[in-house]
């Protein structure tokens, strides 16, 4: 079970508070806007959103496939006949080894050239026109989600959203397990934009934290978490809907997203919980050592003064 940071575990207790301070937290449930059912009425206070994108990831989503290794650095061997000192320290289990050598003939380096203003180069606006083409504009969407597992029920998420990054946050409760969005960097939401998903985020067992918080006498603080039906993924609002409902497209768009590659969600997550396993399972049999190092230097005169410096 991942353990949840301090910072985020401080953020929750805020996200807490403000359930709390929700006599009757009663705001809209939006469905998935991908699974309408035209033939049954909307709920009081539920929306269906008719949005002309469909929301889509962009790239892969990470599922503990080791990337493939990096070529060989080129490495700097100092010739025997070239070494004038050296001295042998010992630290931390390892040697390491500083070398005076013959100095190493440079070439000069190149006199500086003028740099072109962007606004006139037009190879560098042809460059960003080009990139531009490829990378369309992103907007961040900054989350914080608390993610709660029960035991005899579906895991809830408290998540806080700032729809500009700054300033009020608006929170809500999910039915989705925020924590397979993880593996999401980047997507286009059902209005047409490309949007980078921040999120900071943990899981807590909810009734091993409930059981624990009892024997000092102290409650849980988590309460009012809403009734979900059975079905796509939704969420509601804590407080107040925010006046301006297109704040909420990215949030209705990542439940689009999870309802609707939920299966390459949990499979890129299981993946990366075995990797990280085996990772810990091999690290436990070979523990890193630390590797000796080797520092070449060489002295050099000042061509104005004549005084040596160190290169």
């Amino acid at each position: 079970m991942k353990k949840v940071p301090l910072l985020l575990f401080l953020a929750t207790l805020l996200g807490q508070a403000l359930v709390r301070s929700q006599d009757a937290p009663v705001a809209p449930t939006r469905e998935s806007a991908t699974t309408p059912d035209a033939a049954s009425p909307a709920m009081p206070g539920t929306t269906r959103p008719i949005l002309p994108t469909t929301a889509r990831i962009i790239g892969n989503i990470p599922d503990g496939t080791p990337p493939p290794p990096q070529p060989p650095k080129p490495q700097f061997v100092a010739r025997a006949s070239d070494i004038l000192d050296s001295k042998v320290h010992q630290q931390g289990g390892r040697t390491i080894t500083i070398q005076r050598i013959k100095p190493i003939a440079l070439p000069p380096p190149p006199d500086p050239t003028p740099i072109p203003l962007a606004a006139t180069d037009p190879a560098f606006q042809e460059h960003l026109a080009s990139f531009r083409e490829d990378h369309p504009q992103s907007n961040m969407v900054p989350l914080g989600a608390s993610v709660y597992h029960f035991k005899d029920a579906p895991p809830r998420t408290l998540v806080r959203y700032w729809p500009d990054g700054r300033g009020e946050s608006i929170t809500f409760w999910s039915s989705a397990d925020f924590s397979l969005l993880s593996g999401i960097f980047s997507f286009v939401a059902t209005d047409g934009e490309t949007r980078c998903l921040f999120m900071m985020w943990g899981i807590e067992d909810f009734n091993s934290m409930a059981d624990l918080l009892a024997t000092l006498n102290r409650g849980h603080g988590v309460s009012n978490i809403p009734d979900f039906p059975d079905g796509p993924a939704t969420f509601t609002i804590v407080g107040i809907p925010p006046a301006d409902s297109t704040v909420l497209v990215p949030i209705q768009s990542l439940h689009d997203l999870y309802n609707n590659e939920f299966n390459r969600l949990k499979t890129a997550w299981d993946g990366r919980g075995r990797a990280r396993i085996q990772r810990e399972v091999y690290l436990k049999a070979h523990p890193p050592q630390p590797k000796n190092i080797t520092l070449n230097y060489w002295r050099t005169d000042k061509p104005a003064s004549g005084k040596g410096a160190a290169q």
